[in-house]
């Protein structure tokens, strides 16, 4: 009788593992959402002065040029990078959290009113939507455009816990060392080493049993092996988003252009 209390106390530690399990997954996939909708989309220099013009903006920011080579690890937003003057990117925020941006040095025809000081702007597009911005009363929505970032933020900090809390005081792994995970799940973009860590090991697969435990020579993958494959998978990723963002554009895989447009 006595027997069977350690095949409960194991089933009820898989199944404390498994809500743990599916609860890092939801995280994960709410993140990745978020991150998805609020991805910036390049829009027409029209398109932003009419929004300007109509108030469907809720924040903007000036920047030089955008830094998306870098895939994100924690689902961080592109880096917008400004200098001194103003533009030329336009980056506005609209009601429904999506984030649009502009080239404001591809314009059709603006005409500049002189009621901004036009050193503060890379050139006459710029200046034709800050006179907008003015006209409209939005000045002071000047800041961050990223709605849910503190969230995404907390998010990853609490998958990255979990991570590291199961994988220094958990079950010992037995596709790789603690130190392979480490590397794999730091180096690979957007939280996907999570995601393979999830499907491959211990604690989650109650029959799975440490090759220390088998008494076998230990196979397992060693810490150099991850950081290697992390570094690979950065860069598959990367070079995979710029294909399908040429094949479907911004509606479907937002991606800024580094150099703007």
């Amino acid at each position: 009788m006595n027997g069977s209390v350690p095949v409960v106390v194991a089933r009820r530690a898989w199944r404390w593992w498994g809500v743990l399990r599916v609860a890092v997954v939801l995280l994960w996939l709410l993140a990745a959402a978020a991150s998805w909708w609020t991805g910036p989309r390049e829009q027409s220099y029209d398109r932003a002065r009419a929004d300007v013009a109509a108030g469907r903006v809720t924040a903007y920011q000036w920047g030089d040029y955008w830094d998306a080579g870098n895939a994100r690890t924690w689902f961080g937003p592109a880096r917008l990078h400004s200098s001194g003057t103003l533009g030329p990117l336009f980056v506005w925020r609209t009601p429904d959290g999506r984030v649009r941006w502009t080239n404001t040095d591809h314009f059709g025809r603006v005409k500049v009113m002189g009621t901004v000081d036009e050193v503060n702007y890379s050139g006459p597009g710029a200046m034709g939507i800050a006179q907008d911005v003015r006209a409209a009363g939005l000045e002071r929505r000047s800041g961050g455009v990223d709605p849910f970032g503190a969230g995404r933020a907390f998010v990853g900090l609490i998958l990255g816990l979990v991570f590291l809390g199961v994988v220094v005081a958990g079950p010992a792994p037995t596709r790789g060392t603690r130190w392979y995970w480490f590397w794999l799940v730091a180096a690979a973009p957007y939280g996907l080493g999570l995601l393979y860590w999830l499907a491959r090991e211990r604690p989650w697969s109650p029959s799975a049993a440490p090759a220390a435990e088998a008494g076998g020579p230990d196979r397992r993958s060693r810490g150099i092996l991850g950081l290697g494959l992390g570094v690979v998978a950065s860069i598959l990723v990367s070079l995979l988003l710029l294909i399908l963002h040429s094949i479907l554009g911004d509606r479907w895989v937002p991606y800024p252009d580094a150099s703007g447009g």
